[in-house]
């Protein structure tokens, strides 16, 4: 199967699924309006708490993991959307492979990821100071967030069998992993045993990676971009092997 070929498909439904997501926006545009809103609400606090510096980057850091990690409903719905309509049954019935049908996925939910983190990078830039003087640090901390983020999501949207089970997933999921990983509240203030079990959860690397950007600390951050990538590779090939199997059908009851 040549290279041509591949790419082709992949064009279709790349295309396909920018349409789906295009049709139905209400998600996406929640996910990039309420960060703003959060972030202006609870900046104040941090800012008593922290001062200026530290409590803009905070702010900044807290709410970008946190509804990042939100938006994991995105990549989630994408998939059992169609694993809900039969859709994959029919997809599986084609030469597409499952890496292909995961990546024309990927492509159009990764843009809108990137997006968001981008929008409440600028935000903060704009409207509370925050300096970003390694802004290509920054950039490849945020592409590797994007890719864990897609990875997990993946993941997520083979596992469950219901709408319901997604949103619990990512709800639950999301808070738990951003609360843990230290971006809402910092590790030093929270129980000893956080702190020990946060570099478990890829939430603390994104924060880790995302401050050392900030702080121009290229050794940490390429660190944490290290991990989130190889969390990425994880979680997307436990998507792939979930799609080749008959396990990702679902059986009407």
């Amino acid at each position: 199967m040549s290279p041509h070929e591949s790419a082709a498909r992949l064009g279709v439904l790349v295309r396909h699924n920018l349409l789906l997501m295009v049709r139905e926006p209400g998600p996406l545009v929640s996910r990039m309006v309420l960060p703003l809103a959060f972030m202006t609400l609870l900046r104040p606090l941090y800012l008593a708490a922290q001062g200026r510096t530290a409590g803009t980057e905070q702010a900044v850091v807290g709410t970008l993991v946190t509804f990042s990690l939100l938006a994991l409903s995105i990549s989630g719905s994408a998939i059992l959307t169609e694993r809900l309509g039969r859709t994959w049954d029919r997809l599986r019935g084609t030469p597409l492979h499952p890496v292909e049908m995961l990546v024309g996925k990927a492509i159009p939910v990764f843009a809108a990821l990137l997006a968001q983190q981008l929008l409440i990078i600028g935000y903060g830039m704009v409207a509370f100071g925050l300096s970003v003087p390694h802004p290509f640090l920054l950039l490849g901390v945020l592409l590797s967030w994007s890719c864990t983020l897609l990875g997990l999501g993946a993941l997520v949207g083979v596992l469950v069998r219901s709408m319901g089970e997604l949103s619990a997933a990512y709800d639950i999921g999301g808070m738990l992993l951003s609360s843990v990983g230290g971006a809402l509240v910092p590790l030093s203030v929270l129980p000893a045993w956080v702190a020990d079990a946060a570099p478990a959860f890829p939430g603390y690397w994104a924060a880790r990676g995302l401050r050392a950007a900030l702080d121009g600390e290229a050794h940490t951050a390429v660190e944490a971009c290290g991990t989130l990538l190889g969390v990425a590779l994880v979680c997307g090939a436990l998507a792939s092997v979930r799609l080749q199997g008959r396990s990702s059908r679902l059986v009407a009851l």
